[in-house]
């Protein structure tokens, strides 16, 4: 039965991992600054440009249906082009892998910082994610998936039990789970559930299941800082160009004649 699951499984993912052929990121990334800001233990999310995308869009009522651990270069890993290996994420028909920052320069992203981590637990964020570099990704989540490609309605209270999807493997794992366990090694906090202690007179913090975490997660949580690489290398909008702004080419003006001299 797990073999016929699989099978399917792979079936589905390959469908489900087909660009969408319209997609035009709104806001597209500025590579340079991108580059310059991102720190190990950020969370890059992104909108995802293939047809699972819009799936996981829907449910999380969110841009964002994808998610990536930077980490900084994994080891000597490089690209054919020789560019790092920066990012560790879980991708559908793939599994857990590392990928070069480029890999998103097209796409609408946005970077999730946690706020005071320190960097003896930033390391170990990181170390945690690059050690399950080549763990499967969870197809029992495209079993449960097949079911919301009929277009039917499905009421906002129940999306987010929906999304606590997949087998339970220990390896294997999607995008949000991969990172969402990461931080629960440090016992960093992304949306942890909030329980009062009636005796105690306190609140008490417990910590989600990662199969309940989802892309924005990490940008609705009080502990992640939201940060945008224009703005973080300082933005000057006096300089910046507008089209109906332009000064038209000044063009060149012939001088008039001299005055004829007055007649002696």
């Amino acid at each position: 039965m797990s073999f016929v699951l699989d099978h399917v499984g792979g079936l589905m993912a390959r469908y489900l991992d087909r660009r969408e052929a319209d997609y035009t990121p709104f806001t597209p990334s500025d590579p340079e600054a991108l580059r310059a800001v991102l720190r190990p233990g950020d969370v890059l999310l992104v909108e995802g440009t293939n047809k699972i995308s819009g799936i996981i869009k829907y449910l999380t009522q969110s841009t964002w249906s994808h998610a990536a651990l930077y980490t900084g270069p994994v080891g000597d890993r490089t690209t054919a082009d020789g560019e790092p290996l920066v990012l560790v994420e879980a991708n559908i028909g793939q599994g857990v892998v590392a990928a070069p920052l480029s890999k998103y320069f097209k796409c609408h992203t946005r970077i999730c910082r946690p706020t005071s981590l320190t960097i003896e637990d930033r390391v170990r964020v990181c170390t945690y994610a690059a050690e399950r570099i080549g763990f499967d990704y969870d197809v029992k989540n495209i079993i449960d998936l097949m079911r919301y490609l009929i277009p039917l309605p499905i009421p906002r209270r129940f999306r987010r039990r929906m999304l606590a999807l997949g087998s339970g493997h220990p390896t294997r794992i999607i995008c949000s789970a991969l990172i969402a366990q990461s931080f629960e090694a440090v016992r960093y906090p992304i949306l942890p559930t909030v329980t009062r202690d009636a005796e105690m007179q306190r609140e008490l913090m417990e910590i989600r299941h990662s199969s309940l975490y989802a892309p924005r997660d990490f940008d609705i949580s009080p502990y992640f800082e939201v940060v945008k690489p224009t703005l973080a290398g300082g933005f000057d909008y006096k300089a910046m160009q507008w089209s109906d702004r332009q000064a038209a080419a000044p063009q060149a003006v012939p001088l008039a004649p001299a005055p004829a001299a007055a007649a002696a």
